[in-house]
């Protein structure tokens, strides 16, 4: 028979209400520029039974190679899409969210309390970067990895979970690499306990053996995904992109101004702060493993996401030690203070948080095309699909994988998401036509353009309205679209 007051006890509830809680979070529309892409790729796949090797969207790089990194996600992400809707890819990336910071909950010192805080915190540094995408697989796979290498001290054969994990990733995304060079880190990090004194060489070496074995084992895996060998050097390509560095806002150092990297910061913050009052805390392996993710985060705002996975743990150990020092007594005190009707509360929020987490997925799914509205130009392009403007179209970056779901085969988009494919010439030439630097009619003329679709302020729109021979034919708050008469 199940106890139901034991279940009720405060810190059951208290773990259930997080868990609840990160998913009722993690539940987000389709926001990514890129889903759109991924779900035609996965229809493409699924219809050929094949991953495509050259570009089938665009006419600016039609039949060029194409690294289909993350065919395994597109697969997932559009016949989920299929069975179940956006219901169901909400739903889906929301669980594989939750269980991605629940995984570090179950890292972080103190728990529930001090756990619960620190992961809470964490969710909104991170929650820019959460969504419909694959990025969320990474994180999820990344999450696993740092648990098993955490507990590989007690369960070194956990190890042995990283070489299957790494040939799954490697189909999944490009990031694959992080998983390797978690490894990595955690052989150097051992090699420098031993040089600290925190353990003696006779201890390690077998871990360091087994370890070293595991990430030769994964590396030999790499080429067992459909673009073989060549996944070797196609994730260091895309972190040297001058172009993705300087165009794309992901790939971009943070700019701390901005209200959605305050959570990051102060966690940044605190980190190095308990680290100069307390620094016996932190092991070398740990400090290695935090500077380094330190300097990807600020490098680039897609790598905050990794680093709180790493930091959250650390900051929470911190916490915890103070906490324990001067706290200790108002904790003892908070056990044993008596609360009647403790167990009718506590069933009572239980019951609010889970009517709220199945409630959201709902809401958001029902609201997806307002949103689609609000963050692309959804009536654009059924201006488009009505009146079948001439081709070729030069589009917004971040529209094109829009257009690509939308639109595609009737129209090919000039750019889209996938700058890798572009290249760094590519996205400089496209920028000086977006900004009229340089000689901007240059690429019109290549690709000879005949319409336009970009948002109202840019300048090309404006430049274009003042050219004889381009004329608006459509025109709103999202998008803008001019059509060139021969």
């Amino acid at each position: 028979m199940v106890n139901v007051t034991a279940w009720l006890e405060t810190r059951r509830v208290f773990v259930l209400v997080l868990a609840l809680g990160l998913f009722a979070m993690a539940a987000r529309g389709m926001t990514d520029p890129d889903a759109w892409w991924h779900l035609r790729t996965g229809q493409l796949i699924t219809a050929s039974h094949s991953v495509p090797h050259t570009d089938p969207y665009s006419y600016t790089r039609s039949g060029q190679p194409w690294v289909a990194h993350e065919w395994l996600s597109d697969v997932l992400i559009y016949n989920l899409y299929c069975v179940s809707g956006w219901g169901g890819l909400i739903v889906v990336f929301g669980v594989i969210t939750a269980a991605t910071l629940l995984l570090l909950f179950g890292r972080c010192a103190g728990r529930p309390y001090v756990a619960g805080a620190i992961t809470v915190w964490a969710a909104f540094a991170s929650l820019p970067f959460w969504g419909v995408r694959p990025l969320m697989l990474s994180l999820l796979l990344a999450s696993i990895f740092l648990v098993i290498l955490e507990h590989s001290d007690v369960h070194p054969n956990w190890l042995w979970w990283t070489p299957p994990l790494t040939m799954l990733w490697v189909n999944l995304h490009a990031e694959y690499a992080l998983g390797i060079a978690l490894l990595g880190l955690f052989l150097v990090g051992g090699t420098l306990d031993v040089a600290f004194g925190v353990e003696t060489w006779a201890q390690m070496r077998p871990r360091l053996r087994k370890l070293a074995m595991v990430m030769a084992a994964c590396v030999a895996l790499v080429p067992l995904n459909p673009n073989g060998v060549g996944m070797y050097v196609y994730p260091f390509q895309t972190l040297h992109s001058r172009a993705m560095l300087q165009y794309i806002a992901e790939w971009a150092s943070p700019n701390f101004h901005q209200g959605r990297f305050l959570a990051v910061l102060l966690m940044m913050l605190a980190t190095t702060a308990g680290l100069g009052f307390m620094p016996r805390r932190v092991r070398p392996r740990e400090m290695l493993l935090l500077l380094v993710m330190t300097a990807a985060a600020l490098r680039s705002v897609r790598h905050i996401a990794i680093y709180v996975l790493v930091a959250a743990p650390i900051l929470s150990r911190l916490v915890q030690a103070l906490v324990e020092g001067r706290g200790r007594a108002w904790l003892d005190s908070a056990r044993t203070r008596p609360f009647p009707g403790k167990t009718l509360v506590n069933a009572g929020l239980l019951a609010a948080i889970l009517v709220f987490a199945v409630a959201r997925p709902s809401y958001v799914a029902r609201h997806q095309d307002e949103k689609e509205a609000e963050n692309f130009p959804a009536a654009a392009v059924a201006f488009l699909e009505a009146r079948r403007p001439p081709g070729p179209i030069l589009n917004h970056y971040n529209w094109g994988g829009y257009f690509i779901w939308k639109l595609y085969p009737e129209y090919r988009v000039y750019i889209d998401g996938r700058a890798d494919l572009y290249g760094d010439a590519f996205m400089e030439k496209f920028a000086a036509t977006y900004y009229l630097t340089g000689g901007w009619r240059q690429e019109l003329e290549r690709w000879q353009i005949r319409t336009v679709v970009l948002p109202p302020a840019a300048p090309l729109v404006t430049a274009l309205r003042a050219q004889p021979g381009w004329k608006q034919v459509y025109g709103d708050a999202q998008a803008v679209i001019l059509v060139r008469n021969r």
